[in-house]
C-alpha cells in the first residue's frame, strides 16, 4: 500500500543553550565550509568538524572600482601557493561575496603533515588574492544540539548496476556528520541552517537569531521526492533560498536528484516535523547553489526576480520566482509509481524554468554586486580551476566555443541591421 506522507521516524528535538564567544575567547575553528554573508558584512561560516557556526565581524568599504567581466586562470594552485601547499593539497569548499566591499570570500581546507586546516581567502576586485586573519577578527560561536556522532558513516553502494568501485567505497570513510551544515541563508535577523542532525530523521532546518544568544530551533524535515518515488527524511536541503511566496516568507529548498520544495518560514519551529511542499522536480543531479537576483535581459523588457540553481551534474536552471507563486504541491498520489530518469515523459516536471548555457563546470558560484555571478569553474578542455565573473544574463566564458562570429569572414546580416 502507499505510504502516506506521514512520519516514520522521529527526532527529539531540544531548544539548546550555547554560549557565544566573546573577544578573549581563542578560536577553534577546525574546518571553514559553508559561508553566507548577512547585509552588514558580518561572515556566518559553518565548521562540520566542531559542529558549530562563527560569525565574523567584516566591515567594507564600498568597491570604487567597476564591477568587470574577469577570469583568474587556476585559482586553486594560486591559493595552494598563498598557504604554502601543493595544488593538489587544497579543498575549496565554498565562496560567498561582502555586500559592501564585493570581495570574494572563498572557504578552503588545506592538507599536509595528514593534519587538514581551515582557511579562509580573499579576492578583490582587482585579483588581489590574500589570506583572512581570522584570529584578529572579532567573533561569536553557536553550537549545534543533535549534532551527528562523528564516527558514523556513509554506505560505500555501488556507483551503478556492476560492482563498487574503490570510489564508491571511499565513501565509508565519509562521516555523516560532514553534512551538519549544508547550507546557511540569513534573513531578517535571523539564520537559517541545513543540513543533518541525529538519529534516523536526520534532515534538518534550524533558526537562531541573530547576535546569537545560545538559542536555536530545531525542525525535522520530509518531502516527497518525485524522481525516487518516495518520502526522504535523511537527505538534506543542498542548497536554499527565502522569497516571498503566495504572500508569505517561504524557503525555496533544493535536494539533490533534484526537487524543488516550499517550507513556510512560520512552521520552523523547535520540534516540528514538516512536511515540505514538492512543486517541482528538474532531474537528477545534486545542486550546489541557489542564487536570487533580478534577471534583466540585453534586449530589454522588465527585470524578472529569479533563481539560478547550479549542480554538479546539469546544467544550471533560470527559476522564475513568478513561476513558484500558487504553483500545487504534490504527493505520490499525483503520478505513477516507480522511479522516473531524466528521459521519462514527465520529467522534467513542474516550473522549473529553464536550462541555461554554461560552459564548463560551475563548483560554487556567487552574486557579486547586482549584475554579475562569480563562480569557481572548471574548463571543459583543459581542466583548469578558474574564478570566473561574468554578467548574469551570460555567465559564461567563450573562449572553448568557436562559433559563426569567430570566422574571419563573418557579416551581420544586414536584414537585421535595419
Amino acid at each position: 500500500m502507499p505510504r502516506p506522507p506521514s512520519f516514520a521516524m522521529s527526532l527529539a528535538a531540544a531548544l539548546a543553550l550555547s554560549t557565544a564567544a566573546v573577544a578573549e575567547t581563542p578560536l577553534d575553528m577546525k574546518f571553514a565550509g559553508a559561508l553566507e554573508f548577512a547585509e552588514d558584512g558580518t561572515l556566518f561560516v559553518g565548521d562540520n568538524h566542531n559542529g558549530a557556526i562563527y560569525a565574523f565581524e567584516i566591515p567594507g568599504d564600498a568597491s570604487a572600482q567597476q564591477i568587470m567581466p574577469s577570469s583568474i586562470a587556476n585559482i586553486d594552485a594560486k591559493i595552494a601557493e598563498l598557504l604554502g601547499v601543493g595544488a593538489g593539497a587544497i579543498e575549496i569548499n565554498d565562496i560567498a561575496t561582502h555586500p559592501v566591499s564585493n570581495d570574494i570570500y572563498i572557504s578552503v581546507t588545506r592538507i599536509g603533515n595528514l593534519v587538514s586546516h581551515p582557511a579562509i581567502v580573499t579576492v578583490s576586485q582587482d585579483h588581489d588574492i590574500s589570506l583572512l586573519d581570522l584570529a584578529a577578527l572579532a567573533f561569536q560561536k553557536q553550537e549545534l544540539s543533535e549534532f551527528p556522532d562523528g564516527e558514523i558513516t556513509f554506505n560505500g553502494r555501488a556507483g551503478g548496476p556492476g560492482p563498487a568501485l574503490p570510489r564508491d567505497r571511499a565513501k565509508t570513510a565519509v562521516p555523516i556528520s560532514s553534512l551538519a551544515i549544508m547550507d546557511m541563508e540569513y534573513y531578517d535577523g535571523e539564520l537559517f541552517v541545513s543540513g543533518v542532525a541525529t538519529d534516523n530523521f536526520l534532515s534538518t532546518l534550524r533558526r537562531m537569531p541573530y547576535p546569537f544568544d545560545g538559542a536555536q530551533s530545531v525542525a525535522n524535515v520530509e518531502m516527497y521526492h518525485i524522481a525516487h518515488d518516495q518520502y526522504e527524511s535523511r537527505a538534506p536541503i543542498r542548497a536554499m533560498s527565502i522569497q516571498e511566496i503566495d504572500g508569505k516568507p517561504q524557503l525555496v529548498a533544493a535536494y539533490t536528484c533534484s526537487p524543488i520544495v516550499l517550507v513556510p518560514l512560520d512552521e520552523i519551529e523547535d520540534g516540528a516535523k514538516i512536511s515540505a511542499r514538492t512543486i517541482m522536480d528538474y532531474g537528477n543531479g545534486q545542486p550546489l547553489d541557489m542564487i536570487a537576483f533580478n534577471f534583466q535581459s540585453p534586449f530589454g523588457g522588465e527585470a524578472q526576480p529569479s533563481l539560478f540553481v547550479t549542480s554538479n551534474s546539469r546544467q544550471p536552471q533560470l527559476i522564475p520566482i513568478s513561476g513558484l507563486q500558487n504553483t500545487p504541491v504534490v504527493t505520490h498520489t499525483d503520478f505513477a509509481r516507480g522511479p522516473k530518469l531524466d528521459d521519462h515523459p514527465m520529467m522534467p516536471f513542474g516550473p522549473v524554468g529553464k536550462h541555461v548555457m554554461y560552459e564548463g563546470v560551475a563548483l560554487h558560484m556567487t552574486l557579486v554586486g547586482d549584475g554579475f555571478f562569480a563562480a569557481i569553474n572548471r574548463d571543459a578542455y583543459s581542466g583548469d580551476l578558474n574564478l570566473d565573473t561574468n554578467p548574469t544574463w551570460f555567465p559564461n566564458r567563450i573562449h572553448n566555443l568557436l562559433a559563426e562570429f569567430d570566422f574571419p569572414q563573418y557579416q551581420p546580416d544586414p536584414s537585421r541591421m535595419e
